[in-house]
């Protein structure tokens, strides 16, 4: 089954809109087509942004943190501190996290600092990629 790793800026798309790639790695998860891997820290992050920016959808992230059977990967501070040198600061625990997990894929919408970033793939040994671009290779692979 094809693990995938994915941050935040995903979580809050799937809680904020009901269509679109980042709902439907949701919807594979809940069928147990893919594995969603996570760490706390992305849980807590995307919560925190949803509670600030529209808290009216965090009740939708309940429901998806209810439903899939994420695995939540824990680093260490030696992780950490090895992923460091490879990526600005703020996603040193979703690369530290990423690579721990041994995932397929990191799926992000985050084009400044992940996509578009070879030596971070060559780091978590994984492709870095839109929920897009994760689906067409899964649809791909059937």
């Amino acid at each position: 089954m094809t693990r995938i790793f994915v941050d935040s800026s995903v979580l809050f798309s799937a809680a904020y809109s009901s269509k679109g790639h980042s709902r439907d790695l949701i919807l594979m998860a809940i069928r147990e087509e893919v594995t969603l891997v996570v760490s706390q820290v992305v849980l807590t992050e995307t919560r925190r942004n949803l509670a600030q920016s529209i808290p009216e959808h965090v009740v939708l992230l309940d429901l998806i943190e209810a439903h899939v059977p994420f695995e939540i990967i824990a680093v260490t501070k030696h992780e950490v501190l090895s992923a460091a040198e490879h990526v600005v600061l703020k996603d040193v625990p979703i690369v530290a996290a990423a690579r721990k997990g041994k995932v397929d894929l990191l799926v992000t919408l985050d084009q400044k600092h992940l996509l578009g970033k070879p030596e971070i793939t060559e780091y978590i040994k994984a492709k870095v990629v839109t929920p897009k671009e994760a689906m067409d290779q899964l649809h791909r692979e059937d």
